[in-house]
């Protein structure tokens, strides 16, 4: 069994507003084995993004504790945060503002090893971006190419390359081909998978496509309004739905017309609670079609009705 190489405790993230503290992120845990997936699911707003650079401390943490390989990084000064970063790397969503568009595909490349003293020699540092650039599939004569020169998949492609320039064993996937075609997204998330088979990484995967995760990722975690509604092993989530949110957004997943299967789509109606200054209330109650007077009155916690499968909710 693989040991874990990301443990999160209790992690909260607050933003100060004018009207009270913005709970973004409100007491997540979790724990990721190495060389698995976790993908993070949820309607915009919900925390994902928030989650994912908290980990990697782009965002300082209001609390909790973050364990990476052994070592809690949440106390960890700037100085040793920007080495255990060699380690811990992002790939943002949008590859085209992720990138500076005076930097050529060599210097974006090139620029975390010479930043971080990786190699000296000028000559091992072409050949390095060189070789990054075929493991992503970036032909060598769009070395000295500019990202306004090339198509969204070949910038997240440039993406991709800085992140593995360091040999990280952890990467967050930020909606890394939400901005894409279809037929760039499969490449994509193909060559994340070969990846991840070839040199073991690590990925917390950040979506809010459902269709996309199941197939990307070992295990499912659900957000709503800052919190973890459910988890579990992505096959049984999507066989065996429990909390209400992921039964309804698994219900909006399009099915093709030629199959016999009908799925009963499941609306949700009423007002979506404010996350600043919540209440004790379950967040998903004025929504939710199974809500009971429990449910305002105090908010589930995580329980574990069958095995490695988490949810939050008084109804089940």
């Amino acid at each position: 069994m693989s040991k874990p190489i990301l443990e999160v405790k209790d992690l909260k993230k607050y933003f100060k507003t004018s009207r009270g503290p913005l709970h973004a992120v409100d007491g997540v845990s979790f724990t990721i084995e190495e060389g698995q997936t976790l993908g993070i699911v949820g309607e915009s707003g919900c925390g994902k993004s928030t989650t994912g650079r908290c980990i990697l401390r782009l965002l300082e943490p209001t609390a909790g504790q973050i364990m990476f390989d052994g070592k809690d990084i949440t106390a960890m000064s700037n100085e040793k945060m920007r080495l255990q970063r060699r380690d811990m790397q992002i790939i943002f969503q949008d590859p085209y503002s992720s990138l500076d568009p005076r930097r050529t595909v060599n210097q974006t490349i090139r620029e975390p090893i010479t930043a971080n003293k990786l190699m000296k020699d000028n000559n091992a540092i072409e050949q390095r971006v060189l070789e990054l650039m075929d493991t992503v599939g970036l032909a060598e004569r769009l070395i000295n190419a500019y990202p306004h020169e090339l198509d969204g998949g070949r910038r997240q492609r440039i993406g991709i390359a800085r992140a593995l320039a360091m040999e990280p064993k952890f990467i967050v996937c930020d909606e890394p081909v939400s901005a894409l075609d279809v037929s760039i997204q499969a490449q994509i998330l193909n060559l994340l998978k070969k990846l991840q088979k070839q040199l073991g990484i690590t990925y917390i995967f950040i979506t809010h496509d459902l269709s996309v995760v199941n197939h990307f990722s070992d295990s499912i975690m659900v957000m709503y309004l800052g919190q973890v509604v459910e988890k579990a092993p992505a096959e049984d989530l999507f066989a065996n739905p429990l909390h209400p949110y992921t039964k309804a957004l698994l219900s909006a997943i399009p099915i093709p017309e030629y199959r016999e299967t009908k799925r009963q789509r499941m609306l949700l109606q009423g007002e979506i609670s404010s996350p600043v200054n919540p209440g004790k209330e379950c967040r998903f109650a004025k929504r939710c079609p199974m809500a009971k007077q429990e449910c305002f009155d105090c908010g589930p916690t995580l329980q574990e009705p069958s095995k490695d499968h988490f949810v939050a909710c008084h109804m089940v």
